[in-house]
């Protein structure tokens, strides 16, 4: 193997810092895109969805759970699958392994949710099996068909108005492949992450990044504890580096 040149201590922060000046510009590029996701249009979904779920038949909107936003993963999970039923997809069961804590995403008023094409019974051992918690669903329908994940994986997100769903946004393909943590699953939201530093339409909901951050076992507590409030004004309010 052909290696790269082993260079001194300053040589070596200097070529850091070259590619730090490009890393930011890349992010930077990134919150620009998403800024422009929150742009884009809506697409009302006029057809009534049914997905099977532990506790019986459920519609597209129940999937929601109460929250306005739904981030929902179509995963290869069914019997023409190469390792059923013991296992789900090889690259779909990597992104599972990748998912975090859903409790940041639910205080941002979004839910995520996987489906599949297996019945329940296999879901609930198979996610038992492999350590998963998220909600995953059966689809019944042609749910897949209609939102481009019928023959490859894919991320489909959607927000509520009321009783209205609507379609936001699409990621499959290698798109999936930056998935799996907070900040990835709501920057491809119609929300964003609703923080004060994006750039988002007039109205939008924003609090300050920091302040709503929480331990994933505390976002219930009727309010944060006098020493983190304290310690997220101390730290930085706007955009971040």
């Amino acid at each position: 193997m052909e290696t790269p040149p082993i260079v001194s201590a300053q040589e070596w922060e200097a070529a850091r810092q070259q590619l730090l000046g490009e890393e930011k510009r890349l992010t930077r590029a990134r919150d620009a895109l998403a800024a422009k996701r929150r742009r884009m249009p809506w697409l009302a979904v006029e057809k009534a969805y049914a997905f099977d779920g532990p506790e019986g038949r459920v519609s597209l909107l129940d999937l929601f759970a109460g929250r306005r936003q739904l981030i929902l993963y179509r995963a290869f999970f069914e019997p023409i699958v190469y390792g059923w039923p013991e296992h789900a997809c090889r690259g779909c069961s990597m992104v599972a392994d990748h998912v975090g804590d859903l409790a940041h995403l639910n205080a941002r008023d979004t839910t995520l949710v996987f489906a599949s094409r297996a019945p329940q019974p296999e879901i609930e051992q198979v996610k038992a099996r492999m350590g998963w918690t998220m909600p995953w669903y059966t689809i019944t329908d042609d749910f897949d068909a209609d939102f481009d994940v019928d023959e490859w994986h894919g991320t489909n997100a959607f927000i509520r108005d009321g009783d209205r769903v609507f379609r936001t946004y699409f990621i499959n393909a290698r798109g999936d492949e930056a998935l799996g943590s907070t900040w990835s699953y709501l920057d491809m939201t119609a929300l964003g992450r609703q923080e004060v530093w994006e750039d988002s339409p007039e109205g939008y909901p924003q609090t300050p990044p920091y302040e709503w951050w929480n331990w994933h076992d505390a976002y219930g507590d009727p309010e944060p504890a006098p020493e983190w409030l304290a310690q997220t004004r101390r730290g930085p309010r706007g955009r971040p580096a």
